[in-house]
């Protein structure tokens, strides 16, 4: 159970970025952020709340084969939430939450970031 659990709280986000309503370009940078990071997606979800005009935040998820990551986008409030979690079991994974969470925090350029940092187990 060992393992590295990263969130963000993220307030002053462009809401008129893409990746905060269209969940195939969110889906595509948290692909490339993983990739990027050195961690390994097995499986994802990405959904679209409320009508499908593109008006509606994203919640999604991407199962990694060392833990996951979530992301819940909020544009009309220009917030999104961020949930990094690594186990460490096999190797220390943590080195690569933490590039996963600086690619996200680069791309979604919040005016405020509040970082929480959680070793488990």
């Amino acid at each position: 159970m060992n393992g590295l659990h990263l969130t963000a709280d993220l307030r002053g986000v462009d809401p008129a970025l893409p990746l905060m309503r269209d969940p195939a370009v969110l889906a595509s940078l948290c692909r490339e952020a993983v990739a990027g990071s050195g961690l390994s997606g097995v499986a994802e979800l990405f959904h679209r709340f409320g009508p499908t005009d593109e008006q509606s935040g994203i919640t999604g998820v991407v199962l990694l084969a060392e833990s996951h990551l979530a992301i819940h986008t909020w544009p009309e409030l220009g917030g999104v939430t961020l949930d990094v979690y690594v186990c460490n079991y096999g190797a220390d994974n943590s080195a690569k939450a933490e590039a996963l969470m600086a690619a996200l925090l680069a791309a979604l350029a919040p005016e405020v970031a509040d970082v929480q940092r959680l070793r488990r187990g």
